[in-house]
């Protein structure tokens, strides 16, 4: 398959302010570092979370430094001693969605991600290694102490090794609409890296502002995501989101936001310019169809088919060959559809039947559709001959013998021409009655005469030919 080309839209201003697609140069920095001491993961944390400022920073360093001032010496009590000592000093009020480690010092509101990270950044502080954990939609910290690796559930002060903990149980639950999931549960759960857990600040950063419709700004910070985790080695868990990945969807995320707002020609933009960047030719072509056809669409409900065939004619190389044939078919129709409707008259018949036999040779439209619009102009001509006071019948039979034998068979149009037959058959009747009735017989003969040589098997012809057999007798 070909590579997908990118060129400039049609009418391409853009209306829309695209989010930048480079990184900070931040997240590259911190990126390259090789080891993460808690200062680092704390500078981090504040910089996922918004604007990292000296006085959030200040505040970490002053609360480890009054946590290590008393540490306990047991390793495991040390472990238990940090989350007494975070709900004691830091942590006021659980909130769902309080992901920010700058509003967590500020405002006392933490979720499972803002006091996990803030656990880690303690514990490091306090001599101890912790990871953060994640399961399917919640988040905690495993320390190692006392020679093993013990769970904390930060966003309960009881959540030191809650396996062991019926008070923890008691309020877990209820609290944070989570369940605890043991350490031997490990289908059901993954350790992750600091930096990695880090990393969820900025994950849960953009879910919350995909839903509210800003998706703009998720792109940007799905970016820095992917530039921070881009050393990682372990990605695309069940439970922790692949950076690449997670950054291509938020890029289509805010394309497909274009098209809801009708925005297709910006949307064909979007796709220039973030495809260039993040190549993915498959979803980038099922993206480029949507806005195009969309696009198509629109200026065929408001018959505006140059239009509609300028704009694909134009942004013909972004499109795959089979997308271009299929847009084109759309297209197509619609010129077919408004050249038959521009038949006035007979004269002007030609020409869009010429056209229809064209489009039919390109093999774009179906059988069905090219009988339909056919049928629609030949009709057409066909009632233009038979209408008025005084109805052509002969002309209109004629014209749609000749299209059925030209065109082969018609249900719709040997139903007209039956039609039509009919009532020349009885237009004849009324010419041989008025005749009769007058007493003009050789008239009436004449004319039957020749209504019979065309409908030799009509009833009611058949009919006057017997009337006029009595008559004779």
């Amino acid at each position: 398959m070909a590579a997908l080309l990118f060129v400039p839209v049609l009418h391409a201003q853009n209306q829309t302010a695209f989010p930048s697609l480079t990184a900070d140069p931040r997240a590259e920095a911190y990126a390259r570092r090789e080891n993460y001491t808690w200062e680092d993961l704390a500078e981090i944390s504040l910089w996922a979370s918004a604007e990292g400022t000296e006085s959030a920073i200040e505040t970490i360093r002053r609360a480890a430094g009054e946590l290590r001032a008393d540490l306990p010496a047991d390793t495991e009590v040390r472990g238990e001693y940090i989350l007494g000592f975070m709900h004691k000093k830091l942590l006021k009020s659980y909130s769902a969605l309080q992901t920010r480690m700058d509003m967590l010092l500020t405002s006392g509101r933490y979720n499972c991600v803002s006091s996990a990270v803030l656990y880690l950044i303690l514990a490091q502080s306090a001599g101890l290694e912790a990871r953060g954990v994640m399961t399917k939609d919640h988040a905690f910290v495993t320390v190692q102490a006392a020679g093993q690796w013990i769970d904390v559930e930060t966003t309960n002060p009881y959540g030191f090794d809650p396996g062991n903990r019926k008070d923890f149980h008691d309020q877990f639950g209820k609290v944070t609409d989570f369940a605890y999931v043991p350490a031997g549960n490990y289908r059901e759960r993954k350790t992750i890296s600091p930096l990695e857990l880090v990393s969820l600040i900025l994950s849960n950063r953009i879910a919350e502002l995909e839903s509210r419709g800003r998706f703009g700004e998720a792109v940007t910070l799905a970016i820095n995501r992917a530039a921070l985790l881009a050393g990682s080695q372990e990605l695309g868990s069940p439970f922790f989101d692949d950076p690449r990945q997670d950054l291509m969807n938020r890029l289509f995320n805010f394309g497909v936001s274009l098209l809801n707002r009708g925005k297709e020609e910006d949307a064909l933009g979007w796709a220039a310019l973030a495809g260039a960047k993040y190549p993915d030719e498959e979803r980038w072509q099922e993206f480029v169809l949507a806005a195009a056809h969309n696009r198509i669409v629109k200026f065929i409900q408001q018959k505006k088919i140059p239009e509609a065939r300028a704009f694909l004619v134009h942004n013909a190389a972004v499109l795959f060959p089979a997308n271009y044939a299929y847009l084109d078919a759309m297209v197509l129709d619609g010129e077919l559809t408004e050249l038959s409707a521009a038949v006035k008259k007979a004269e002007d018949a030609p020409a869009a039947l010429a056209a229809i036999d064209l489009a039919q040779g390109r093999n774009l439209l179906s059988a069905e559709r090219i009988n339909e619009l056919r049928t629609f102009v030949i009709g057409k001509v066909s009632s233009f001959l038979s209408a008025g006071r005084n109805p052509d019948w002969p002309a209109a039979i004629a014209y749609l013998e000749a299209a059925l034998e030209q065109y082969g068979a018609n249900r719709q149009l040997e139903q007209a021409l039956r039609t039509y037959r009919s009532n020349l058959a009885a237009e004849y009747h009324n010419h041989f009655a008025e005749a009769f009735n007058k007493r003009n017989f050789d008239d009436a003969e004449r004319i039957l005469a020749e209504a019979l040589k065309l409908f030799p098997d009509n009833r009611q012809l058949l009919a006057d030919q017997r009337t006029v057999e009595k008559w004779s007798r």
